[in-house]
């Protein structure tokens, strides 16, 4: 059987489908890189907001025009989309032939060959389960992987759906992290992404207190460079944690805090631990204790309850706290969520001109944070060599993939991709730095 996957969404999603393509592997089927000529494609989907379900159907969409062709046969959906609207895939996709939910990914194998069977696999198994551990088959370059600490989201925020997606909060034992953190060392990884819905949370479920300071002094003393966390919800961050993040050179000092919001009715009434007092002495006491950190955060524009003087308060917010990385998002009421039936809305259009106002203000903070960086020398993993910019591509401590910039640079000898470089920065490109790297200072 030739099966093909397409991961969308999240890297945990990622995650999952790296999970499923080794299960695919181990029993004796062939990995497409390709939806072309694949007996089977599988479409690991993302449900969280309407853009990430319109991209999904957008992409079974895709597929369904190979299949009209003959140039796949078979369509299996798998995921969030459809743990969220499993019915729903069936009755209005026709095309589709089979769905996991989330609590399925190990059924990948029986579902492939029911489905090539003539069958129509509808696998929905326990989202509370355990998490599944087994092998991966890494999507990512050999030099980064993201690893998975938990499953799951207990916070409950009044505007999510991903509890009823992926289950209560599920701390993975700290030994099988470790094991699969030495493997994918020992196979060249040099930069681990630390990812959870919520790895402040890790160990509370599993071993009755925080963990994640342990887990990561563990971590460090594994063969790797870098290790770089995503996402700490700000009311679990431990004084142990903080002074564990500032004393280890392996952890970036780069930190992901999502904090939606800032004004204190807006963060109470979606179910948000901690008011704007809490969030600035927090904020405040991270960049005290933590030499050149960068914070990275997610801001929801649009959120019930958000009045003008709300908007005015977390721009005013926002400038004072200069996150120079920050993801902005128009507020999407998503059915099953208490905030959907919250009468105090904020008109869609108005939602996104916020969030227009948010992103220029946030573009803004960048600029003035790549320009702080001209003239000094930072630490730069290379990706490779960019044909167009013709410079060399790669990012520094202050990006993460897929999500921040890159870092140009130009190079007397040749780079390897996975290489680590010193780079001395010397200007700015569409919001990305240029630089110069210092021929002394090349390692793998």
């Amino acid at each position: 059987m030739k099966v093909a996957f397409i991961a969308l969404g999240c890297a945990k999603n990622l995650v999952n489908c790296e999970q499923m393509m080794a299960l695919v592997r181990d029993s004796g089927h062939r990995i497409c890189k390709e939806p072309a000529g694949a007996d089977v494609v599988v479409v690991n989907t993302c449900g969280f907001i309407d853009s990430a379900k319109s991209e999904a159907i957008d992409q079974i969409l895709q597929m369904a025009a190979l299949k009209e062709r003959g140039e796949i046969k078979k369509i299996l959906v798998t995921g969030c989309l459809s743990q969220r609207y499993g019915a729903e895939i069936l009755a209005e996709l026709p095309e589709v032939d089979g769905i996991l939910g989330c609590g399925s990914y190990v059924d990948i194998v029986d579902a492939l060959e029911e489905v090539l069977a003539g069958g129509k696999p509808q696998y929905f198994g326990d989202i509370n389960a355990p998490v599944d551990e087994g092998d991966r088959i890494l999507s990512t370059p050999e030099y980064t992987a993201y690893l998975r600490i938990a499953e799951g989201c207990d916070n409950r925020c009044a505007y999510c759906v991903i509890p009823s997606l992926r289950g209560r909060y599920r701390s993975r034992p700290m030994e099988n992290i470790l094991a699969e953190a030495e493997e994918l060392v020992r196979g060249g990884v040099r930069e681990l992404i630390v990812i959870a819905q919520d790895i402040t949370r890790y160990g509370i479920d599993l071993y009755g207190g925080h963990k994640l300071a342990e887990l990561l002094k563990k971590l460090c003393a594994l063969d790797v460079h870098w290790i770089r966390l995503h996402y700490l919800y700000p009311d679990e961050i431990t004084s142990e944690l903080i002074d564990v993040i500032a004393s280890e050179k392996k952890i970036l000092p780069y930190l992901d805090i999502p904090i939606q919001h800032c004004n204190d009715t807006v963060l109470e009434e979606m179910n948000r631990r901690g008011d704007k007092a809490y969030l600035t002495e927090l904020f405040h006491t991270l960049k005290e204790r933590i030499p050149n950190l960068v914070l990275r955060t997610s801001i929801i524009a649009g959120l019930p309850y958000e009045d003008g003087a709300a908007f005015e308060e977390l721009c005013a917010f926002l400038r004072e706290m200069k996150f120079q990385r920050a993801g902005v998002f128009a507020y999407s009421p998503e059915e099953g969520t208490p905030a959907a039936e919250m009468e105090e809305r904020v008109d869609e259009a108005e939602a996104e001109r916020r969030v227009e106002l948010l992103v220029d203000l946030q573009s803004r903070i960048m600029d003035e944070f790549n320009e702080s960086m001209l003239g000094e020398t930072v630490e730069v993993l290379c990706e490779g060599f960019d044909g167009q910019a013709q410079m060399y591509v790669g990012r520094s401590w202050a990006d993460s993939p897929e999500v921040d910039g890159h870092v140009y640079f130009t190079a007397e000898h040749d780079v390897q991709p996975g290489a680590f470089v010193m780079v001395r920065i010397i200007g700015s490109m569409d919001g990305d730095m240029t630089g110069e790297a210092e021929e002394d200072a090349i390692h793998g």
